[in-house]
């Protein structure tokens, strides 16, 4: 049976299922929050949830179809993130040289918000989860989530039925969102002040996923194009 709270619950879920995967965005959250604190991180999280909100309204509107049309579009996006991420990747370096412990209440900061915002913009996976299952979060309907359960989804069938295209299902999936840009700082921050080296080795893994996944969007892009 279909319910309000089970709806906002499955949005719950699929809000943290596009949040808490590693990649470059929870990299940046993780930099700053070990090096600035907890409120640098939940504001690099509040950039990558301002572009969700943003590819929400494009999708409403139907713009981010007609952009992905595009044969030219795909490949720029790569290739400007690519770009992005190695560029911060030198910052997060130098961070992991000179942080020495966790600095907690420190100069106040707002470039992991530009950086996460910015990274999220010319992210093709983040338009293509729009493009796939943003479309189908939008589009009035219901979805049987269990009934696809291996072996006991005929038994679960009907047990949470969401209805897609509802506002408790979209207050649900940003609700998500924002409960892993505030848990997942805060988690982290946490650590930092136990552990003086926690700062400096989380920066250099920082940097190293940012490489690794800048390198990966410029060999894509470079693909796309030829």
């Amino acid at each position: 049976m279909s319910s309000p709270i089970g709806t906002a619950l499955a949005g719950v879920i699929f809000g943290l299922a596009l949040a808490a995967p590693p990649g470059p965005m929870n990299a940046i959250i993780a930099e700053e929050s070990v090096v600035r604190g907890w409120r640098a991180g939940f504001r690099s999280g509040l950039g990558a949830m301002l572009a969700d909100a943003i590819f929400f309204v494009l999708t409403l509107v139907g713009i981010v179809a007609v952009i992905d049309r595009a044969p030219i579009v795909r490949p720029a996006l790569y290739l400007t993130g690519g770009c992005l991420m190695l560029f911060f990747a030198v910052g997060a370096i130098d961070e992991a040289r000179s942080a020495t412990s966790f600095t907690d209440g420190g100069r106040v900061a707002t470039s992991g918000f530009r950086k996460t915002f910015a990274l999220s913009l010319t992210n093709p996976y983040q338009i293509g989860f729009w493009l796939t299952v943003g479309v189908g979060l939008l589009e009035p309907g219901t979805l049987d989530v269990l009934a696809a359960v291996p072996v006991a989804g005929q038994a679960l069938a009907g047990t949470l039925v969401v209805q897609t295209g509802s506002p408790a299902l979209l207050i649900g999936f940003f609700g998500g969102i924002a409960c892993w840009i505030v848990v997942f700082p805060a988690a982290l921050a946490a650590a930092g002040r136990r552990v003086d080296t926690f700062a400096p080795a989380v920066a250099a893994l920082s940097a190293v996923v940012l490489v690794g996944f800048g390198l990966l969007f410029l060999m894509l892009g470079m693909l796309r194009l030829s």
